[in-house]
This record gives C-alpha cells, structure tokens and sequence, in this order.
C-alpha cells in the first residue's frame, strides 16, 4: 500500500482513523455494527476481517476497557488497524491471517463477542474491482458460510455474534449458520420510509435457544427521498453515527 492515505473522522470526531485513500473505505456500515453489540466493559471482541479497525474502535469509543483482536488477511490493512488502535488508545491485536486457517493462539481462544462485516458481493457473481483492497473487503472468496463457521468456534458460551449485511445476502446468512448458534434476530435497515432494507443486522448467541425474530426496519433517513444538500438522519441514526450512542435494538420484552 502506497503512503497515500487520509486520516478520517467518525463518531462526531470522538475516533480517527487512516485509510487508503483509494481501496476500501469504511463508512457507516462498521459503525452501526458495532452500536449494535450490547458488549461490557471487560470482555473480549473478536472482529472478523476488521480492515482498518473501524467497527472494533467505534465500539471500544462506546465501551471502554475492552480486550479487542482482529483478523484481517490484507497486512497493509492490518498495519493500519494496529496504526488506529494506538492512536485511540485501545487495546487491539491484530492477526493477519485467513479465516479458514487461524493461528494456533488464536484457536486456543474464545471470545464473549465475535462481530464481521463480510464482503457484500458474490465474487463470481460481478466483475471484479481495479483495486485489490476494495475487491477482497466488497467481493471475498471466502464463502459465509466459513464466516460463520469460524465466528461460532471463537464464540464462548452464550457469547453474540453481530454480522452486518446486503439485505439480499440474508437467506446466504441463514443457510450458513452452524447449529451451534441460535436465537437468531434480524434488524432491517432501510434508507427511507416505503423503501425495501439495503442492509440487515443478524444477531446470533452461541448455544441460544430462543424463537427466531425479524424486527421491523430501523428507518435511517426523514422523509421519503432526499430534499436538500444536507444531512437527513432521524435522531436515533445522528445519535449512532455522531455520538457513538448503541443502536436501539429491538427489547424482547415488547
């Protein structure tokens, strides 16, 4: 990766990370991965393909004191995401390895929280982006269903998983889920009302025995098209991506 980088603000500039300044660049989706992790000081997160550090380092600005490790197969990705946990003063230790071959420490560990943001595309399904960062982090060759394979055997007992996805990749995600993880819930995200959910949150716990539950869409924008040069988020979203506020999942009691 060449020194051409920037240096971008998120969560209302409580947290900055380096980026390539062309390649994958993270955006909100990491951000609202990580407000929806209901994680507590102390535990252990693991991030599957963390890239840069952005979803493990929004949570850590929301929670403090916790034991962040990520994966990412990219070096230069992964020196990055070392680069921005110091410069935030969180612990982070970053592996650069593949999903489906681990470090040997690594496998010895589990973890109270286990959160990914797969690629969105089907690699053989589109064709392939001029930048190898932004192709390996939009269009993986890692199927999810060893995404979901190696989330499970970090998990610890009664620990969450948090994945971020395409909304149309949803039936991909319940097909790849292991038996070991249950109490499956989805939260929709829609862009605007009267519009179909680009993305879709799946929470799963290790060994949970809960029904399955499809939440009703978190509607990110006012109004139902965009009006005016300037920004439209309801107040729930300008509290996520602004103030580094957890996402309001749905409360089972309801």
């Amino acid at each position: 990766m060449s020194d051409n980088l920037t240096r971008d603000g998120f969560l209302g500039g409580r947290l900055h990370l380096w980026q390539p300044a062309r390649g994958y660049r993270a955006g909100v989706d990491p951000v609202l991965l990580a407000a929806a992790v209901p994680a507590r000081s102390g535990q252990s997160v693991l991030d599957l393909g963390c890239g840069v550090g952005a979803a493990a380092l929004c949570l850590a600005a929301r929670v403090p004191d916790l034991r962040l490790t990520g994966v990412e197969r990219q070096a230069d990705y992964a020196d990055l995401a070392r680069r921005n946990a110091e410069a935030a003063g969180a612990r982070m230790e970053v592996h650069v390895a593949d999903l489906a071959d681990l470090p040997r420490a690594l496998r010895a560990q589990s973890f109270d929280h286990v959160i990914a943001n797969p690629p969105y595309f089907d690699a053989a399904a589109r064709k392939p982006a001029p930048d190898a960062g932004r192709e390996a982090a939009r269009a993986g060759e890692t199927p999810l269903s060893v995404w979901l394979d190696c989330a499970s055997r970090r998990l610890a007992p009664s620990g969450y998983l948090h994945v971020i996805q395409r909304a149309q990749r949803l039936p991909d995600l319940l097909c790849g889920l292991p038996p070991s993880l249950g109490s499956l819930e989805v939260l929709p995200l829609a862009a605007r009302d009267g519009r179909a959910p680009d993305l879709v949150i799946l929470r799963a716990r290790k060994g949970g025995r809960g029904a399955f539950r499809l939440h009703a869409a978190l509607i990110l924008h006012e109004g139902a098209r965009h009006l005016r040069d300037a920004e439209s988020y309801r107040p729930w979203a300008g509290s996520v991506l602004r103030d580094g506020a957890a996402l309001p999942w749905p409360d089972r009691r309801h």
